[in-house]
């Protein structure tokens, strides 16, 4: 959706409000107090009122938006420009153009929206083929001893874990030269706190379909991977990953130029929420302008004790 499309669509905070009701209707509302489904609307309250108990529930109760004073047009605003850029935005450019005057606001905001981005992308599985592998994202770890000094390679304390997994499968029909020979289809990153077995495998059970083929390299890390998948390790090299393994470095090197590119710094305990949006668009790459209304009914139906 352009920017000129967004502002015919919701002009003012009444639109937003509207239109962030209409989603809500069509995805329902659960009383907290009785699990009834059945409400009035109390169009003088902006809130739902139960028709078994009379417990009223606010429009933004139970969603993204719950136990935030932002107005709503903010949160509209900021799901448009997160998802109709290939690139990013960060919290302080998003306050920038809000006019907001203070940070935090607007940063948990953000984050909120990625949060609910990867909830949504955990409700998918991937299937057929996967390549896998790991990534090392530079980060900020807030408590650790300025003092300590730095490790190199694997291990150091200026990176953190990513374990990447995509879903290729052989595209016979290729014709382009500089294009792999793999299709690539859907993406997950996920931060692991290191490169065991049983770290890995665990990833794998909740993301990945049973029987899916994996591709890897022959890391050691990889030859116990879960029974659940069937896996091929292969020597890779210089001459041969761009056809063992096309996508899923092709993933990696894109979403760390993307945060190189527009934040400063990461803090260690956030990189999975940016990451979630990396994914989120990724996968939604072909959506068009359907991107920002998918995002507004993830985050209706995830609830705000998930987040």
């Amino acid at each position: 959706m352009s920017i000129i499309d967004y502002y015919k669509h919701y002009p003012d905070e009444e639109s937003c409000k509207l239109k962030f009701k209409a989603v809500r209707d069509k995805q329902g509302v659960i009383c907290k107090k009785c699990g009834c489904t059945d409400h009035y609307w109390k169009g003088d309250k902006w809130s739902y009122e139960c028709k078994q108990c009379r417990f009223r529930t606010s429009l933004r109760s139970g969603t993204v938006l719950q136990s935030s004073k932002l107005p709503f047009q903010y949160w509209f605003i900021a799901m448009h420009l997160l998802t109709a850029t290939k690139k990013s935005f960060s919290a302080k450019e998003m306050q920038r153009q809000l006019g907001h005057n203070r940070y935090e606001p607007i940063w948990a905001m953000m984050h909120k929206i990625r949060s609910v981005m990867g909830l949504r992308d955990d409700t998918h599985t991937l299937t057929e083929a996967i390549e896998l592998d790991e990534g090392f994202f530079e980060t900020v770890d807030r408590d650790r001893d300025k003092d300590e000094p730095n490790k190199r390679g694997r291990g150091s304390q200026r990176q953190t874990t990513v374990l990447v997994m995509v879903e290729s499968k052989d595209n016979p029909d290729n014709t382009k030269r500089n294009r792999p020979d793999k299709k690539v289809k859907y993406l997950k990153m996920k931060v692991i706190n290191n490169l065991r077995s049983e770290t890995i495998n665990q990833k794998i059970e909740i993301g990945v379909d049973k029987g899916t083929h994996m591709t890897t390299d022959d890391y050691s890390s990889y030859k116990k991977i879960s029974s659940t998948v069937e896996h091929t390790a292969h020597k890779v090299n210089t001459a041969n990953v761009n056809k063992l393994l096309p996508w899923v470095h092709k993933a990696i090197s894109n979403a760390k130029r993307l945060l190189l590119d527009v934040h400063h710094r990461i803090d260690d305990d956030f990189l999975q929420n940016y990451l979630n949006e990396f994914c989120y668009k990724f996968n939604r790459r072909y959506f068009g302008e359907r991107t920002m209304e998918r995002l507004l009914i993830a985050g209706v139906q995830h609830q705000w004790n998930e987040l």
